[in-house]
């Protein structure tokens, strides 16, 4: 019998998001504007052709100005909050649902329907499932030091991470602290791999831990603490996001 390993809520919520005719335009879109924010931090055009680009561009944004606009999803882009905000939410939502998972899809870091996001990509690890390894690589957008990823970035890309790593316990909660170490630079422009495992969890605190490499080369270790958050905090938080005005 094959050996059974936590879940992550933010891995499977993600893998069960089907390809939606809107689902797919959305993204593709998100890529699109992805593609401009690199050009752009990288561009020597001349002030005529900035000024074109720029006409385009808001011609593009008054028209998605003029479109439905709202909250498109019920939930949190955060996979730190996985446990808790599904545990507020379940009595509403149909388990057989995928779209549940929707805001998954929206994250600034791992969500493919923003253009904020590289984006990262989180999955079980394949030699060790009760681990996660997530993939990135950044553009010029993210730059800090020449030719490397802003440390913010690093702490973001971490958060994330950690965020669903601890959901493994099956009491995630919400980052307390999270604590970097940058070893070596962060390359620009390099696929990065990062491997993320649970420390220990002590009643409502649950700390993991996790490693960034370029290649061979670690550039940077991180040890995060999460505090189970209640169900009843959780809805107080979605009820402040989406009351009007």
């Amino acid at each position: 019998m094959a050996e059974e390993h936590p879940r992550s809520v933010r891995v499977d919520g993600m893998q069960s998001l089907q390809p939606t005719p809107q689902r797919r335009q959305s993204r593709r879109l998100a890529a699109a504007m992805r593609e401009v924010i690199t050009n752009l931090v990288s561009t020597t055009a001349e002030p005529e052709e900035l000024a074109q680009a720029a006409e385009q561009l808001e011609a593009i944004a008054a028209l998605l100005g003029s479109l439905p606009s709202g909250q498109s999803y019920e939930g949190f882009s955060e996979a730190a909050n996985a446990g808790a905000a599904l545990r507020a939410l379940t009595e509403t939502w149909d388990d057989d649902d995928p779209e549940r998972f929707d805001f998954f899809d929206h994250s600034p870091l791992i969500g493919l329907s923003n253009p904020l996001s590289p984006p990262m990509v989180v999955d079980y690890d394949p030699a060790d499932p009760s681990r996660l390894t997530a993939r990135a690589n950044f553009g010029p957008a993210y730059e800090g030091p020449p030719g490397c990823v802003h440390g913010g970035y690093v702490a973001a890309v971490f958060d994330e991470l950690l965020g669903a790593t601890q959901s493994l316990s099956g009491i995630a909660g919400m980052t307390a602290h999270l604590g970097v170490d940058y070893r070596s630079p962060t390359p620009l422009g390099e696929d990065l791999v990062l491997t993320g495992w649970l420390d220990r969890t002590e009643g409502r605190k649950i700390w993991a831990k996790a490693e960034l490499h370029a290649g061979d080369r670690l550039c940077a270790e991180s040890e995060a603490l999460f505090i189970a958050m209640d169900p009843e905090g959780f809805q107080e938080l979605l009820a402040l996001r989406n009351a009007p005005g």
